[in-house]
């Protein structure tokens, strides 16, 4: 079987990396329009559930505290039964919750859904990432995954535009049902064509060449490829820390930053809600350009210099924000950073891991990342109801977005696969 897509009686692409790509990009599409999506109704929410800000943080850190507790166990899952049955399994799990969530009346079944859809989305982002750098070769893991998140940037800018529509015509509720139906299709279609690892069904990864050049990455990290083993590794550490740290400063802001234009500068929401859009669109900017950029200049220093950007726009935000114009642009700056600044970090566990380990230091880092978006979102919240202004939780978003440049900075990194 030379050409996976001879199969199909297609011969576009002649690689089944390509459908697997379409797949996944659809996939993160739908997972991320769920996830960020909230961001977009979160007035809507508050108004008819007549909660508190601290309290709709609450609702998001119960979608992240499942989240992050399965990702691990799905990061080691996808290592041993493949990628395809835990992400169609997953898909099911996204879009029930989803479904659900348009049926909350009050704080607590919020929490219980949105906590639901978060044990989906636990399979729809290390599992993805994992099977998509294993059908590219490693010079070519920055552009495949720069090509799939345009997904979530497509998905936030989209739903800046459809959700305020819906809302208008009928009510928040509906937002939530269009997504669980989206993510309910997806399953059958993740069963049918996803696979798990192109050297089982006899492909090689997609731009790999026919002999393997010495500097790959299983000869270049020369330590046991046994689980326990990577957490004694500091370069596991410094990452998963500079991981926390832009995690924290990046969700303090999206997660709040529509409810901080309608609520806090007096902007109808119709309008607030192009925050999304302009952030959306941005963030496909980004995974286009930063990720393949990555190929060649090498994971840490672009981690870097992205993360040292996304700094100086939440000092604009924090000193100019004030100003809707000014907010739209400052958001517009750091939205390609956004967007690229996962794929980043999980490029770097194929990058430094044993390639047989790439799902499972990926998932053991997602803890990390989840703790700072939770931190995020209570301490926004709180400081929101007891201050009223998103200002102070503005100021330590920003001095988080400093720490993570110090950490990835002082990471000793050694032996990254280049273009």
């Amino acid at each position: 079987m030379k050409y996976a897509w001879n199969h199909f009686g297609l011969n576009v692409f002649k690689h089944w990396a390509w459908l697997i790509l379409v797949v996944c990009f659809v996939d993160l599409f739908i997972n991320y329009s769920v996830r960020l999506g909230y961001s977009v109704v979160l007035p809507e929410i508050i108004r008819d559930l007549n909660i508190s800000r601290t309290a709709s943080g609450s609702i998001y850190n119960a979608y992240f505290l499942s989240y992050i507790s399965l990702t691990p166990f799905m990061g080691y899952l996808t290592d041993r039964v493949g990628g395809r049955p835990v992400i169609t399994l997953c898909s099911l799990m996204l879009g029930l919750g989803a479904l659900l969530m348009g049926t909350v009346h009050d704080l607590r079944t919020a929490c219980l859904f949105y906590a639901i859809t978060g044990l989906g989305a636990a399979g729809l982002w290390t599992p993805i990432i994992t099977v998509i750098q294993r059908w590219f070769a490693p010079n070519r893991r920055g552009l495949a995954l720069g090509i799939i998140n345009i997904g979530p940037g497509l998905g936030f800018a989209t739903i800046g535009v459809l959700f305020p529509w819906i809302v208008s015509h009928y009510t928040w509720r509906y937002t939530w049902y269009f997504l669980g139906v989206a993510a309910l299709v997806m399953v059958m279609l993740n069963g049918l064509l996803l696979r798990s690892d192109p050297l089982k069904i006899g492909i090689r990864p997609w731009g790999e060449k026919e002999r393997l050049q010495p500097n790959t990455v299983e000869q270049v990290v020369a330590f046991s490829e046994t689980f326990y083993q990577v957490f004694k590794y500091p370069r596991f550490w410094f990452i998963g820390l500079s991981y926390l740290s832009i995690s924290y400063s990046l969700y303090g802001l999206t997660t709040f930053m529509i409810d901080y234009a309608v609520h806090e500068l007096g902007i109808p929401l119709g309008t607030a809600s192009f925050l999304a859009t302009v952030h959306g669109i941005a963030q496909t900017v980004g995974v286009l350009t930063i990720l393949p950029f990555s190929d060649y200049l090498g994971r840490k220093k672009t981690i870097t210099i992205s993360n040292t950007l996304i700094t100086i726009s939440l000092v604009g935000i924090l000193l100019f924000g004030s100003n809707f114009s000014a907010l739209l642009i400052f958001v517009g700056f750091l939205a390609p950073f956004f967007g690229a600044t996962f794929p980043l970090y999980g490029a770097c566990a194929g990058d430094y891991f044993p390639g047989k380990l790439i799902g499972t230091v990926a998932g053991a880092w997602t803890p990390l990342y989840g703790i700072g978006a939770i931190s995020s979102h209570w301490v926004n919240g709180f400081l929101r109801d007891i201050t009223g202004s998103y200002h102070y939780g503005f100021v330590i978003n920003a001095v988080f977005a400093v720490s993570s440049v110090v950490f990835i900075s002082v990471a000793k990194l050694h032996g990254e696969v280049k273009g």
